[in-house]
């Protein structure tokens, strides 16, 4: 029986994932210690996401309250499993521009170090594992502000006359940019994922995510942009929207339509292969379009507020162009767009987030 092993297992990719290669067949193997209950709060613990996949899997998943910091400790996992670890998705991170200003070290221990470790403790014992990265858009900082951008009623939108029209490639620079700290520790490992592959020529992938949701999403302010967006209308707690005049552009991409690709890749890995993977045209929205559809989909308004100051390092714009994803694996498609998206949000959580408003 072939492993998987999966970091932040009990977390929105991580969790999709689970369940995804149990079903392919493969046993799993979870390292998650919830560190996101720590960054925001205990409204976005993922411990009832644990339980879940426990009591659904049974001895198919084996859950370790493992952080990625200890490098002792990885190593160890490893060592037990060896070359039964067929693949390797890490999913675990430190994922807000401003959590990470808070506590710098911190977060680059989890996104830089973190990576570092389970690399070398894959080289050292798994060396032909698929190794499969979930980077960020982020790690292309601020440049995508420097796009020809025109304000329309609703959104930004570029200029249809741009490269980038489509959406964005690979080919942006991630220099010369702000990137916020987070985004600069998800650089380091991006980079060092990359290298792992081109160096050692082991099979490497990174996705360079837009905004990753999905009903497993433990949304709270500092991230989690949909899933914290639809809690928020139904439950009636109040939403800050930052900067941009609300007009900022996202794409979306759901958890599963993620993973489908992250299963595609560990099926005939590229080493070192980076791909732009986020909702692409098929799945994008602005705030207030966003906005818009989760009053349309929970009948019932927002209560929400404007701050003129934006996010250092936020998005006015951003789409991604997935076409060289789509060209190495045709058979990938995606399922959900935004409207699709946000109603499985809802329909996935709207009992339990009215059930403990009322508790």
């Amino acid at each position: 029986m072939s492993v998987a092993l999966i970091t932040g297992s009990a977390g929105l990719v991580g969790s999709e994932a689970v369940d995804a290669f149990i079903a392919r067949g493969h046993d799993v193997i979870g390292i998650d210690n919830d560190m996101r209950r720590r960054f925001f709060g205990d409204e976005a613990s993922t411990a009832h996401r644990r339980e879940e996949l426990e009591r659904r899997h049974g001895t198919r998943y084996r859950h370790l309250d493992v952080d990625v910091r200890d490098a002792g400790r990885v190593m160890a996992v490893l060592e037990e499993y060896g070359p039964a670890v067929t693949t390797g998705i890490h999913a675990a991170a430190q994922p807000s521009h401003d959590w990470a200003a808070r506590e710098p070290f911190t977060d680059f221990a989890v996104n830089a170090v973190g990576t570092l470790n389970l690399l070398e403790a894959c080289r050292e014992h798994c060396p032909d594992t698929v190794f499969i990265f979930t980077s960020t858009n982020k790690v292309y900082g601020d440049l995508p502000n420097r796009l020809p951008l025109v304000e329309q009623e609703t959104r930004w939108e570029i200029d249809p006359s741009h490269a980038f029209a489509n959406g964005i490639d690979e080919s942006m620079s991630i220099d010369q940019s702000t990137h916020s700290l987070f985004g600069a520790s998800k650089v380091a490992a991006d980079v060092m994922v990359q290298e792992y592959g081109r160096y050692f020529g082991m099979r490497t992938g990174v996705f360079r995510g837009g905004c990753l949701t999905g009903p497993h999403h433990c949304g709270t302010m500092l991230h989690g942009f949909l899933a914290y967006l639809m809690k928020c209308t139904v439950t009636g707690s109040p939403y800050r929207v930052f900067g941009y005049r609300g007009k900022q552009v996202r794409d979306n991409i759901h958890s599963a339509d993620l993973v489908a690709a992250f299963q595609a890749f560990a099926e005939a890995p590229r080493p070192g292969e980076v791909y732009n993977l986020g909702g692409s045209r098929f799945s994008h929205c602005s705030m207030l379009e966003a906005i818009a559809l989760c009053q349309e989909i929970a009948g019932r308004e927002l209560s929400w507020t404007y701050e003129a100051q934006a996010r250092v390092g936020d998005h006015v714009w951003y789409v991604s162009d997935t076409g060289k994803f789509q060209a190495h694996y045709p058979s990938w498609v995606q399922r959900y767009d935004v409207r699709a998206l946000l109603r499985d949000i809802h329909d996935h959580n709207v009992e339990r987030w009215q059930s403990a408003v009322a508790g």
